[in-house]
């Protein structure tokens, strides 16, 4: 399509203006090829004819579409030209109040002379980590795309600012800086970024000046290296600086001030240390007072003094260094106001005793009369003389300017060195990023030597620029595989040769500085000769002979000669200098000692400015005096060399300042101004650059989805690429206007505005319809209202009719029914009263009848049973009689055989030779006490289950006796009571008959009475009414103004009561909020203090060269420590142990610490030398004896082992039998059977005899064993004193306990560290002593069980006797009752009765649930007994499996001391461990825990359970050093385990859970009554009684903050990625969002790919997060607050990114935001949140998502918003109006006026200026007591956690 067919009827086109550079016009006609002029119509309402050129018909600029008006990147432009980039600049900068613009590579920014909110930390923190194109311009997206692309690419960069004075170089400077500083951090503990900031202040003083067009202008260019390590943090800094503006020392224009410094002096010259220097008003020195303007509005010079100082003192340089300076600066301001007066014409002379003079000699420490001669001679040489001319007044003054200027350049270049100093850093630089930050192109009315060398580097620069430009353009096409052709760019090369080429200009003025009589003037007239006419660049001016024009890559300058040479030469007086270098003054002397040192980067400035280095060669050192007359034209050329060398071994970054206006006028916009800047800063030539190619580029899918609405539905297919192909091939017919690359589409400029054209068309006929098609439709409804109505009007006429017709019919019909029912009720009643008169009588009748049948029944029926009974206790009372005979003759004859038995045993016993048969036959005793046992029980057991079911059947036949008793007397008063009745019933029938006619004949007379009553009645209640009336409304009106006063104090009481709860809450959540944020500081501390010790220790002990570290390890040097390491466990307690004392453990107690566990290692490894040395020589000796006496042992050692293992079995056995019988005695008792003298008691007591009788017979045989022990030790005692274990089996001998042997067994055990010898020794000497004591203490035990089972039978008895009288007592109780209640009539016998079985059954009932609570603990108890039982069984099969080894092995393991039973008793919810375990309790529970499989597997809470079992027993055994190591360990160990795994969601919920309920549990068991109100009685028993763990859980507490915290930084480092992408770039309503076109920054896709996250992604992450603490068992309300904070980081991220993107601000981004709250809000819904304040966090997101919406036109619309955004600050509301970007033509864009109109109504809020939300903040979290339900006594420990050394107690 030809570009002329676009210039149709309503196009816009840019024509030229004088005032405003570029006008718009609309087309008010068609253009066709052979019209000479466009007919136009300007906006404000003017024709015209636009004549165009008959010679080249160039048509004018068109205008874009008003959808890109306002882009980000001006290469997003579909016409790209002069206008189109001015007026989007324009457009950002006053309408929308945005400074920043991408053009391409470059950033634009736009001066607004006004502070702007968006420096701050939280819009640091929301560009950190972000692409450049997904945000909107901004410098610090520049840094980041320079810090990233350092990190990425491993190369250096480069951020160029450039721009006019004034157009914000240093304060762009200043924040990409402060970027870096902040973003990166400092590698070491100096803070280098603070350092590098300081630096600003301190080069502003000395460098910066006020200007006419800038109040902190530059007078100098700087470039900064930022140096980074390998972890890129920032090691230090490096600055150069070019070309420092000397002249201003001496000089300044009107409305210009001098160097900061000066005004600052001069400010503070009241200060008590700047006595000495002398110093006054700064408009009294004559170097300061020139400019006439010596204030800045709104700066205090005192003030930045002090920030001056501050800085300096932060860099190093000390006070008496600053005094130094100051005193220089001080003495430059006095040496400006010496007096030079004339002596003649050809000398000068200064007065004797000049007060400026002198002082400045005393400043600077010369002579006064030295410095006064030579000020007004100089010194003359020649090749054989010297001479000393005076020089007149004129060269005098100028002699004393160079002075100064030349004092100040040595001072600048000190400062700057010490600067450099402090910024240097001892760690390696790895790379670097350097700004830039130098003058732009200047152009002034007079251009001088300065204004040469400016623009002289710019050129050089622009150059770059352009090489950099081309080839990114070039990188482009070629990524794409597009055919490049060359662009015609502008090449500055031979600017820069006719400038330092050889005879160039550079190269004439330093030959002619070197001519004796040189001159400007010969010096312009070589130029003219060299260059004009030659050069198309240089030209001479018409009017003058000391002038050239250059011909810039900006525009064209004309430089005046005159001061070209003297500028660059740049000489100063050699005496004065060397009596400088004679001062007294230590500093000044340091100013002026490498003058003959001075090399090329480093030499004298150029005409009133100076190149310094920071980095001067010192191999240079040696020059000759040659190279130090260096020009200052050459020195700045080769220092401009190495500046382009720099860079071009860097990526650069650009950002041009432009200047709005020159008035410094806050957003206000000189169109002349800004276009002169865009065409010398480089902008329009990458905008031409660009434009020359394809600059609109499109991805496949960004096209596909933009131009849907073009395509027909055939035409689109599976491949979205052949579709956009088809497509475009379809609708622009050229095929030179685009190119399809690999994955874009390339366009040629005005291609893209010809396809929204297209689409606009196509939207606007879409429209068209869609509004015909509504306007039918709404045309239809209204018809068919009216014909609905008409009808519905007909249909209620019609039955209105028939309502009145059925009113009629109605009415006829119910007087029918009326009459009807009153004849039937007449009659009825009539009937009921006949039959109701005979059924009484029939039924009096039957019951006397009934009543004498039941009589003659019962009495038989009572005398049946009187006689079952009698029979059946006679039967009983002979069975019972001749069993306990049976029984006895029995137990007779068994115990005399038995007897006769003993005796034989023990004069068997008594012989040696018998004791083998002893043995053979105890088995078989045993066999037989075995079966006596088994028949027992199970006789015992038959006997049980008799007399259970001869009770049972007992109290159910007595149950049914009173039952059929109470029966059949209730029968028998009835029947009593209905015949009694009958006659009454009679009489009283008679008696009412007559009461009822006088009844009627009294009711005639009341009702002619009542008549006439009723009817002075109703006169008197008529009256009454009225009054009542008017009394009613008075008390309504009095009552309705007390509710109202009511109502009003009311609401005023509740408003304030609101106001003081609100504010005390907002108190509360301050101070918690405080709080938590030290806390969560003091643990950055402490992890802060780790990792610089872990370093140090790695530096020390094992340094690693070359190690790397990212990021991502920056907290996990604790993952590199082992945690299984015994030692470090060891180390690890004792330094829980000696801080327990103080939980928040400070740094000095810390170090303190770390030294004394630094002198217990170092003891511990001595002491473990010594014993392992002493080890060492007790096995050798060991085993020589152990080998001599190996084999003569070995018999005597089998012998003795199958004797202990014999005796074990036989106390095993015995305790068997024992617990049998104790448990038939159980049975017995709980059955109530075994009374006296009955069969089971007597069987009972045979077998507790002979079982005393068993007991009796393996005493005596211990006895003999022991006596055969003994004379066995005897016989050995000559071998075992060889040996050194002999001093242990004498002590051994000498303890009596079992638990006192068994524990200096295990003494021994740890101390030897040899455990075979020493076990096997001590097997030898001490085993058997063992299991004779063990033996013996077992008999005791016995006999005291024994005892105690008699005592507890004998109480059993007797509680029988009791139970028995009392059941006589209650017998005759009864039968006396019953004999009372037949006395009793019978209404009264009855409920007496009734009220005796209500009190038996109750009583009875609370009998059966004693005993049911009774029996239920019972079978708890057998139940725990059973399982203790089996774990021991299970023991004593593995002891038996070590027995087992033979007696000549050695035994490693220790002797397992002999299982005594013990009286079981209820668990009681503790668990004991040895102190030595408490290291391995909390390996097993804390560092080696899976929190996954604890999680699925077992309860929720177990280690917390378990470790509060712990600590409770040792609060019960009263052991305060357990409770506190414990806690301590544990605390310190749950840290360690976060610190490692601290990026671990599912570890750091599982931790958090824990702690909370080991903190809840606590309080639930502290035996506080704030707490025990919700326990049970049981765990009220379980509470802690010796210690008071107040303290320890402020400590848990804290450390729950802590574990929050980090729970909050892992979610958050979980969801930050997937919140922009999921809430605001995903389009979750397909269709609704527009993709607009986009420039070179390319911002991520709102179209899903794969791998981008959508709002599912965020939904399943929550859902993840929600079921891992549920899993976890975590507190409700805590769920609820971690909810509350992952909404609220949600709605914050995605609120600031929508603050930052001008992209995302549209209508239907609103709605898509919307729909993805509403998302959220469904799923608080499903997981029963609502309530838990998540959804208000979203708030601000959804009224900004509401903003994107409504209305924006009236002033309705702005009171709805200001009353609707009440959760958005004023500043968050406009700048979405600002940023609100139409993404169809059919949206409108806000107007300024709008917008102000927001800002007035909203002036009057107090509310925080910041922009964007704190991604960073935290709630303040608590922690409500929520007790547990769990029993602690009903806690098993899973084999999984390998606890087995904890016992339960």
């Amino acid at each position: 399509m030809a570009a002329s067919e676009l210039y149709t009827k309503y196009a816009r086109v840019w024509i030229p203006d004088a005032e405003d550079v570029w006008k718009s016009a609309e087309l008010t006609k068609d253009y066709k090829q052979k019209d000479t002029a466009l007919h136009l119509q300007l906006e404000d309402g003017t024709t015209l004819q636009y004549k165009l050129d008959p010679k080249t018909k160039n048509l004018p600029h068109l205008r874009n579409p008003d959808i890109l008006v306002g882009e980000n990147d001006l290469t997003a432009l579909s016409y790209l030209h002069e206008p189109a980039v001015l007026h989007n600049l324009k457009v950002r900068f006053i309408d929308s109040k945005l400074i920043y613009t991408y053009c391409g590579i470059v950033l634009v920014a736009i001066n607004p002379y006004e502070t702007l909110p968006i420096y701050g930390s939280d819009i640091i923190n929301a560009y950190s980590g972000q692409n450049m194109g997904d945000m909107d311009p901004h410098i610090f997206a520049v840094a980041e795309e320079a810090y990233k692309q350092m990190a990425r690419d491993e190369r250096n960069q480069s951020i160029i600012v450039s721009g006019e004075s004034g157009a914000g170089k240093t304060v762009s400077a200043k924040y990409a800086m402060r970027y870096f500083a902040t973003v990166s951090g400092s590698a070491s503990e100096a803070n280098v970024e603070e350092k590098v900031l300081a630096s600003n202040p301190i080069m502003e003083a000395i460098g910066n000046a006020k200007t006419t067009r800038n109040d902190n202008s530059s007078r100098f260019g700087k470039y900064i290296e930022i140096g980074f390590d390998k972890r890129y943090h920032i090691t230090g800094a490096n600055m150069r600086t070019y070309l420092l503006e000397k002249s201003r020392v001496v000089f300044q224009a009107d409305e210009e001030r001098n160097y900061h410094i000066f005004y600052q002096l001069c400010g503070s010259a009241n200060l008590p240390e700047f006595k000495d220097l002398k110093l006054v008003r700064a408009d009294d020195f004559h170097y300061t007072n020139q400019g006439r303007n010596l204030v800045i509005d709104g700066v205090e010079d005192a003030q930045e003094m002090l920030t001056t100082r501050n800085a300096f003192c932060l860099l190093g340089i000390n006070e008496s260094y600053q005094m130094g300076l100051f005193k220089v600066l001080a003495a430059i301001l006095h040496l400006g106001n010496v007096e030079v007066k004339d002596r003649d014409s050809d000398s000068s002379s200064i007065p004797p005793n000049n007060k400026h003079l002198t002082v400045f000699c005393d400043l600077m420490g010369v002579t006064y009369q030295d410095m006064s001669h030579w000020l007004c001679h100089k010194k003359l040489k020649t090749a054989t003389e010297t001479y000393i001319k005076p020089v007149p007044k004129l060269q005098a003054i100028n002699a004393r300017d160079a002075l100064a200027k030349h004092i100040y350049a040595k001072l600048f270049t000190w400062i700057v060195d010490h600067v450099n100093k402090a910024l240097h850093s001892m760690v390696k630089q790895h790379s670097f990023i350097g700004v830039l930050d130098i003058y732009g192109f200047e152009t002034f009315e007079i251009n001088s030597f300065e204004q040469f060398c400016i623009n002289y580097a710019n050129e050089k620069l622009q150059q770059q620029f352009n090489m950099h430009v081309f080839k990114l353009e070039q990188e482009e096409y070629m990524k794409e595989q597009i055919p490049w052709t060359l662009i015609d760019f502008y090449d500055n090369q031979p600017c820069i040769n006719l400038i330092e080429a050889k005879m160039g200009v550079l190269d004439l003025l330093d030959e002619e500085c070197k001519m004796p009589k040189g001159s400007d003037e010969s010096w312009a007239q070589k130029l003219y000769n060299t260059h004009l006419k030659k050069c198309a660049l240089f030209e001479k001016p018409r009017m003058s002979n000391k002038a050239f024009i250059i011909q810039h890559f900006a525009d064209k300058v004309e430089y005046q000669c005159e001061g070209f040479l003297e500028k660059n030469k740049d000489t100063v007086n050699e005496e004065q200098i060397h009596v400088l270098k004679a001062s007294k003054f230590d500093l000044l002397v340091e100013l002026f000692q490498d003058d003959e040192k001075a090399s090329s980067p480093t030499g004298p400035p150029p005409g009133g400015r100076t190149r310094l280095s920071v980095k001067p060669d010192k191999s240079r050192g040696g020059q000759s005096s040659k190279e130090h007359k260096k020009t200052v034209g050459l020195q700045f050329r080769n220092s401009l060399q190495l500046l382009m060398e720099t860079l071009n071994a860097t990526t650069p970054h650009y950002v041009r300042c432009i200047k709005p206006n020159d008035f410094k006028f806050p957003f206000t916009f000189d169109p002349k101004r800004a276009v002169q800047q865009l065409r010398a800063c480089g902008v329009l030539e990458t905008i031409r650059i660009s434009a020359a190619g394809f600059p609109s580029r499109w991805t496949y899918q960004e096209f596909f989805s933009r131009y849907r609405v073009l395509m027909k539905q055939k035409d689109v297919l599976t491949d979205k690429k052949l579709t956009c192909k088809n497509v475009l091939e379809r609708l622009v017919q050229d095929p030179d206007k685009y190119q399809f690359g690999k994955t874009k589409i390339f366009f040629r400029a005005g291609q893209v505005a010809y396809l929204e054209k297209l689409r606009a068309d196509k939207l606007r006929a879409a429209c068209i319809r869609i509004q015909k098609t509504i306007r039918c439709w709404l045309a239809r409804k209204k018809y068919l209202r009216m014909k609905n109505a008409a009808i519905t009007i007909q249909r209620h006429v019609r039955g209105y009719q028939a309502r009145c017709l059925a009113k009629f019919l109605r009415r006829t019909r119910a007087a029918i029914i009326i009459q009807k029912c009153q004849r039937m009720y007449v009659a009825r009643e009539l009937y009921r009263r006949r039959r109701a008169a005979a059924l009484a009588l029939q039924r009096l009748l039957r019951a006397y009848m009934a009543r004498q049948q039941y009589q003659a029944l019962l009495r038989e029926h009572k005398a049946v049973i009187i006689q079952k009974w009698v029979r059946g206790w006679l039967a009983r009372q002979w069975f019972k009689r001749s069993l306990a005979a049976i029984v006895y003759l029995q137990c007779c004859v068994r115990r005399m055989r038995a007897k006769r038995e003993l005796k034989k045993l023990k004069i068997e016993a008594r012989s040696v030779e018998h004791f083998k048969k002893l043995n053979i036959g105890m088995e078989n005793k045993i066999m037989q006490l075995q079966r006596k046992v088994d028949e027992q029980n199970k006789d015992n057991k038959c006997m049980s289950e008799r007399l259970s079911g001869l009770e049972s059947t007992y109290a159910i036949e007595g149950e049914r006796l009173r039952s059929e008793l109470a029966r059949l007397r209730g029968f028998e008063e009835e029947a009593k009571s209905n015949a009694s009745r009958v006659a009454s019933l009679l009489e009283e029938l008679v008696r009412l008959r007559k009461e009822l006619e006088a009844t009627q004949s009294e009711k005639k007379i009341i009702e002619d009475w009542a008549d006439k009553y009723r009817n002075e009645m109703e006169a008197m209640v008529a009256e009454l009414k009225e009054q009542n009336n008017l009394l009613k409304s008075e008390k309504n009106n009095l009552n309705r103004l007390i509710q109202e006063q009511d109502q009003v104090m009311t609401d005023k009481m509740q408003k304030a009561l609101a106001e003081q709860t609100k504010e005390l809450e907002n108190d509360l959540n301050e101070e918690r909020t405080r709080y938590q944020n030290l806390l969560m500081e003091h643990l950055r501390l402490e992890e802060r203090y780790d990792d610089l010790k872990e370093e140090i220790t790695l530096t020390v002990t094992v340094p690693k060269p070359g190690h790397r570290r990212t990021d991502s390890t920056h907290s996990s040097n604790e993952s590199e420590c082992t945690y299984n390491s015994e030692v470090a466990e060891s180390e690890e307690s004792s330094r829980g142990r000696e801080d327990v004392t103080k939980a928040p453990l400070d740094m000095s107690l810390f170090l303190k610490l770390q030294k004394r566990v630094t002198e217990l290692e170092q003891e511990k490894q001595s002491l473990q030398n010594e014993l392992d040395r002493k080890d060492e020589q007790f096995q050798r000796a060991r085993a020589r004896d152990e080998e001599e006496h190996k084999k003569a042992r070995g018999a005597e050692l089998e012998y003795e082992s199958l004797k202990r293992q014999e005796l074990e079995s036989e106390n095993k056995k015995l305790k068997h039998d024992l617990n049998q019988i104790r448990q038939s005695m159980s049975g017995s008792a709980g059955a109530s059977s075994a009374a006296p003298g009955s069969p089971a008691y007597k069987v009972l007591l045979d077998q507790l005899n002979s079982s005393n009788e068993e007991l009796e017979v393996r005493k005596e045989e211990v006895l003999i064993l022991r006596s055969q022990l003994v004379s066995q030790k005897e016989a050995r005692h000559h071998k075992d004193t060889m040996t050194e274990p002999m001093p242990y089996t004498e002590e051994l001998k000498n303890m009596k306990d079992a638990e006192e042997i068994t524990q200096a067994y295990l003494t021994l055990k740890e101390t030897n560290r040899s455990p075979a010898p020493d076990y096997h020794r001590l097997n030898e000497d001490g085993e058997l002593w063992l299991v004779y004591e063990g033996l013996k203490e077992t008999n005791r035990l016995l006999e005291s069980q024994m005892q105690s089972q008699r005592r507890s039978h004998d109480n059993e008895v007797e509680a029988l006797r009791g139970e028995l009288q009392s059941l006589k007592e209650e017998n005759n109780r009864q039968q006396q009752l019953l004999a009372q209640n037949l006395q009793l009539p019978p209404e009264a016998r009855i409920e007496a009765s009734l009220q005796h079985e209500i009190t038996r059954l109750t009583n009875e009932n609370l009998d059966l649930m004693e005993q049911l609570e009774k029996q239920d603990k019972t079978v708890r108890k057998l139940k725990k007994q059973l399982k203790v039982f089996a774990k021991k069984i299970g023991e004593l099969e593995v002891g038996g499996q070590v027995e087992n080894i033979s007696p000549g092995q050695t035994v490693d393991e220790p002797i397992r001391p002999v299982n005594i039973p013990r009286k079981e008793k209820d668990f009681q919810g503790m668990l004991e461990y040895k102190k030595d375990d408490e290291l391995k309790l909390v390996k097993n529970l804390i560092l080696d825990l899976k929190p996954r499989g604890v999680a699925v597997n077992m309860i929720p809470g177990l280690p917390a359970y378990i470790l509060f079992m712990c600590l409770r027993h040792a609060d019960y055994l009263n052991d305060d050093q357990k409770v506190r190591t414990l806690l301590t360990s544990s605390i310190n160990s749950i840290k360690k385990i976060l610190k490692k795994r601290g990026d671990d969601f599912e570890t750091v919920s599982f931790w958090l859970s824990n702690t909370c309920r080991f903190l809840h549990c606590l309080k639930q068991y502290s035996g506080e009554e704030a707490f025990t109100k919700y326990n049970t009685n049981k765990q009220n028993e379980h509470c802690l009684n010796n210690f008071d763990l107040a303290e320890y859980r402020q400590v848990l507490s804290d450390l729950a903050i802590q574990i929050y915290q980090q729970l909050i930084k892992c979610m958050e480092s979980i969801l930050q990625p997937m919140i922009v992408s999921g809430m605001l770039e995903h389009e979750t309503i397909q269709g609704v969002s527009g993709v607009k076109p986009t420039g070179l920054r390319k911002r991520t896709s709102s179209i899903a790919d794969e791998g981008t996250y959508t709002l599912d992604s965020i939904l399943r992450q929550l859902n993840s997060f929600h079921s891992t603490m549920c899993q976890h068992g975590t507190d409700p309300e805590l769920i609820k607050q971690v909810v509350r904070q992952q909404f609220y980081i949600i709605g914050a991220v995605t609120l600031n990114n929508l603050l930052l993107r001008k992209d995302m601000c549209s209508w239907s981004k609103g709605m898509q935001i919307r729909y993805n709250v509403s998302q959220l809000e469904e799923w608080l819904r499903d997981k029963n949140l609502m309530n838990c304040g998540a959804k208000e966090t979203l708030e601000p997101l959804i009224q900004a998502a509401q903003l994107l919406q409504v209305k924006k036109k009236t002033d309705e619309d702005a009171e709805a918003i200001c009353s609707m955004c009440h959760a958005l600050t004023t500043s968050q509301i406009v700048k979405v109006l600002n940023l609100y970007t139409p993404v169809n033509e059919f949206e409108e864009r806000v107007s300024v006026t709008f917008i102000r109109t927001i800002q007035t109504r909203l002036r009057d809020r107090k509310e925080s200026p910041q922009l964007l939300m704190d991604t960073k903040l935290i709630y303040p979290v608590t922690f409500p007591f929520n007790p547990s339900s769990l029993a602690l006594e009903t806690i098993l420990l899973p084999g999984s956690l390998n606890l087995g050394f904890l016992t339960r107690v």
